[in-house]
């Protein structure tokens, strides 16, 4: 599928190092982006969809069973594949993107959570993601999710959304109606400064909303969240029925 955006990255990080402990006992023996829901395993996903709009480079970061992770991303030929190796110390999502930095290079980029899973609407969801990316607007475009049509997601909701598309937190509210949907376009320039060692990507995500500079693309079709081993088989039943 062809880019429209002048601004589309180029290159994007699937965080995959995580230990996936909500995941267990199936993490015992692989990695979380290894589980495998309708036959696919979840970073294939992600990788596919980064693929489709227009990603060249894919910075994958690892830690836990990074030996079978490795192997399974040899069998690809597309996007093209970096390792990023946090064999030496879990980083989180921020300390991982902040060290896969050097890799990532100058413009802004993708970060994909490995286990990001969706049903697509009309349009493919990372397609529209970049092509509503808007540098001169944006620090941080995410795309979120409706919690009144996602599946496997216990939270409360993370932002509000603005008219404009702008982006707050749920703060003291019981609720918000939006959740962080696992991927989003960042400027490397929120990552500059951070700490070393782990921390979460919710400093990226801060730094933005200081400025006001962080947005939402509502996702469109239905999030699935595969967050634990249950939530495998009510992800497949909704993949099933969207095939029909």
């Amino acid at each position: 599928m062809s880019q429209t955006s002048p601004h589309a990255p180029r290159k994007a990080i699937v965080l995959a190092a995580g230990l996936g402990k909500r995941m267990l006992p199936i993490t015992a023996t692989m990695p979380k982006p290894l589980v495998k829901v309708a036959g696919r395993s979840l970073i294939d996903f992600a990788l596919d969809k980064l693929h489709e709009a227009g990603v060249e480079t894919v910075v994958v970061n690892v830690h836990h069973f990074a030996d079978m992770l490795e192997a399974h991303l040899r069998g690809r030929e597309t996007p093209r594949i970096v390792v990023s190796d946090e064999r030496a110390e879990l980083l989180e999502t921020g300390g991982g993107v902040r060290k896969a930095l050097p890799l990532l290079g100058h413009e802004p980029f993708i970060t994909f959570n490995s286990d990001s899973l969706w049903i697509e609407g009309q349009e493919p969801n990372l397609l529209r993601l970049v092509q509503a990316w808007d540098p001169d607007r944006m620090d941080i475009l995410m795309l979120v999710a409706p919690l009144s049509t996602s599946i496997g997601f216990e939270g409360r909701g993370d932002f509000h959304q603005d008219p404009d598309g702008r982006l707050r937190r749920r703060g003291t509210d019981d609720s918000a109606p939006f959740a962080y949907a696992g991927v989003a376009i960042v400027k490397p320039e929120l990552v500059h400064g951070t700490p070393d060692g782990a921390f979460s990507a919710n400093a990226f995500y801060d730094r933005a909303i200081a400025k006001e500079r962080l947005y939402g693309l509502c996702l469109e079709g239905q999030w699935l969240h595969v967050g634990e081993p249950q939530a495998i088989a009510e992800a497949e039943r909704c993949l099933a029925a969207s095939r029909r």
